[in-house]
């Protein structure tokens, strides 16, 4: 069975962050074919959407689509957004939020990255972005370095 990415996660909880502290939440989408916003909107293949609960109707957060019913110059539009197309989610009020990494295929098309939150950072040339310090190689003991405290 295929892992579910962590995305949605973040996004629903900072979605929520965002509404209990009274804050507004908004989107920054990649939009590509699979993307459903208005067109006259979108500046550099992008998108800003206010998803709060004043903006938005009938808001659904899935792992896979972000759908809501809103009002763009007095006209209704249903949008659908895949959530390998969010590149942000903040507060409009202070910024605060989380970025996330983007790639695209041949097309232009967003394609889902895998899942980098628990991978090491590495630098273009291959080599380690953080290398570790080498630890002096000493025999063990077999026996724990840390002590018990009652």
């Amino acid at each position: 069975m295929q892992e579910i990415s962590t995305k949605p996660y973040f996004l629903r909880a900072l979605y929520e962050w965002c509404t209990d502290n009274g804050y507004t939440p908004h989107l920054a989408v990649r939009v590509d074919s699979q993307t459903q916003v208005p067109r006259q909107f979108v500046r550099d293949n992008q998108i800003v959407l206010n998803i709060s609960f004043d903006a938005t109707s009938q808001l659904k957060m899935g792992n896979e689509m972000i759908e809501f019913n809103a009002r763009f110059s007095g006209r209704a539009h249903r949008i659908m957004v895949p959530v390998a197309n969010v590149l942000a989610i903040y507060a409009r009020e202070n910024g605060e939020g989380m970025k996330f990494p983007v790639e695209f295929n041949d097309n232009g098309d967003v394609v889902e990255p895998r899942d980098s939150a628990c991978d090491e950072p590495s630098s273009a040339d291959g080599a380690e972005a953080n290398p570790q310090p080498e630890r002096a190689k000493t025999k063990s003991s077999g026996k724990s370095h840390l002590k018990v405290i009652k």
